[in-house]
């Protein structure tokens, strides 16, 4: 019984079709040989005789691109679909290997460079690792990741100089690597995780909500005073506050709020289609009628998401 066994399977060894040239590299190549493809096809695209547009390409001008990539992976993530997701994150490090050739073509740095330093980074900050230090849970990880963040960034002062002793000499704060460039709602997830970190964070989440409903009660009273710039800082300390929350829940408000919108999409797309429905624009459906609408779109929906099979 073995041995015909072990026939059959040789049986349809012979009988399987040859694979193609693109099958042959698709089974052989490693991540590593797929990167210095993706690398040296850049790098033909931004030759002489490559293509016009990746040419005219400079840092500035691909810094739409890598938001929106980075967006599209979280969406391919939420689908759930492999080959979608796998797709987007290609996509996404395409821009880090774009960047990296014009950098390249700079005389700044090269995506080895790049790589080098990610990789020295994680096992730096890993020293209970690939080193002697313990770490009995993540919140510990997290807390000596800090630290030695801030490490990093006096030790890189000093070896700027004159200039960077005196930027040494200054007190260095946990918050000094949360970029100003960040969406509002991230720095400020960043901002408050980053204190929580080191202790300074409520509780319990009834603390964070108990902020809210104060902050929302401070911009009522902005309003009443009907004073622009004290209701710019009062509904800022709210969105803040809100920020707040969803750190707190572990949320990443970014996230959250995508969500919010997409929902909020659908469902005015849904009453617009129902107005349709009745020979109406929905600017012309009385403002009551559009209350109605609204509640049926979320009734159908609810309904539609309890009707799917249970994973």
């Amino acid at each position: 019984m073995a041995k015909r066994t072990r026939n059959q399977k040789k049986s349809r060894r012979v009988k399987r079709k040859p694979a193609t040239r693109k099958g042959r590299d698709k089974e052989r190549l490693s991540a590593g040989e797929w990167f210095e493809k993706l690398v040296a096809l850049q790098r033909r695209l931004r030759a002489e005789n490559g293509c016009p547009w990746d040419r005219e390409q400079t840092h500035a001008t691909l810094r739409t691109y890598l938001i929106e990539e980075a967006y599209e992976v979280l969406d391919a993530l939420e689908s759930g679909k492999d080959a979608k997701f796998a797709e987007e994150m290609g996509d996404l490090l395409l821009q880090i290997v774009f960047h990296s050739q014009i950098a390249s073509e700079e005389g700044r740095f090269t995506v080895a460079d790049v790589i080098r330093e990610i990789h020295e980074k994680m096992v730096r900050r890993h020293p209970h690792v690939f080193g002697e230090k313990r770490a009995k849970d993540a919140a510990e990880v997290l807390k000596n990741w800090e630290q030695i963040k801030a490490e990093e960034r006096r030790a890189k002062s000093t070896k700027n100089g004159e200039t960077g002793a005196r930027e040494a000499s200054k007190p260095a704060s946990l918050l000094d690597g949360v970029s100003r460039g960040l969406p509002a709602t991230l720095e400020g997830y960043q901002l408050t995780r980053k204190a929580a970190r080191i202790g300074f964070d409520w509780e319990n989440v009834d603390g964070v909500l108990e902020k809210l409903r104060e902050e929302t009660a401070e911009v009522r009273q902005a309003m009443a005073g009907k004073d622009p710039a004290r209701i710019e800082e009062e509904l800022g300390d709210l969105l803040f506050a809100a920020v707040n929350v969803s750190r707190f829940l572990q949320v990443d408000p970014e996230i959250a709020l995508k969500k919010a919108n997409a929902k909020f999409s659908k469902r005015f797309r849904e009453m617009e289609r129902r107005a349709e429905q009745r020979g109406l624009k929905l600017a012309d459906v009385p403002r009551g009628e559009m209350e109605e609408l609204w509640e049926r779109a979320k009734k159908d929906e609810k309904l539609a998401v309890e009707a799917q099979p249970k994973r």
